[in-house]
């Protein structure tokens, strides 16, 4: 809608995405925090005392930072979909800014004389797209506790 009202260009797709993905974050921040206000280490800090600002600084965050980063890895692999999308349409990045989408679009002309022309940028929106979600997939192994094997 942003690309709509403000027209094409890379800035107004990266506010766009921007705002579409803050309710995802949100809801996950919300949730894991919630469900992490009744463990026995947060009524522990709250019967000693601590406010409730230091308990989500020094217990809280620590716990959904974890969760944050991979599902900024996802929502990252998201947005470079997203913005090919537009781009693909006219609404991202305008000439002479390079775009995967609009590469894409642009090829469409040449797919029977030179179908590498759209091939390469295909492939590298999958490659990409899929790296960052087999390194979020990585990092969320790394980071959570219960998914760590025990050694030997």
């Amino acid at each position: 809608m942003i690309t709509a009202v403000y027209g094409p260009g890379a800035v107004n797709a990266i506010i766009a995405i921007g705002i579409f993905n803050i309710p995802v974050f949100a809801r996950l921040s919300r949730g894991s925090a919630l469900s992490l206000w009744t463990r026995d280490f947060v009524l522990a800090a709250r019967v000693a005392g601590k406010n409730a600002t230091r308990i989500s600084v020094e217990h809280i965050l620590p716990n959904i930072v974890n969760l944050l980063i991979v599902q900024g890895t996802i929502q990252f692999s998201l947005g470079i979909l997203a913005e090919a999308g537009l781009s693909y349409v006219g609404l991202g990045a305008q000439p002479p800014t390079p775009s995967w989408g609009r590469m894409l679009a642009e090829s469409q002309t040449l797919i029977s004389l030179a179908p590498h022309v759209a091939i390469f940028p295909g492939l590298a929106i999958v490659f990409m797209v899929l790296g960052l979600n087999l390194f979020g997939d990585g990092l969320r192994d790394l980071l959570d506790p219960r998914l760590r094997r025990g050694r030997g």
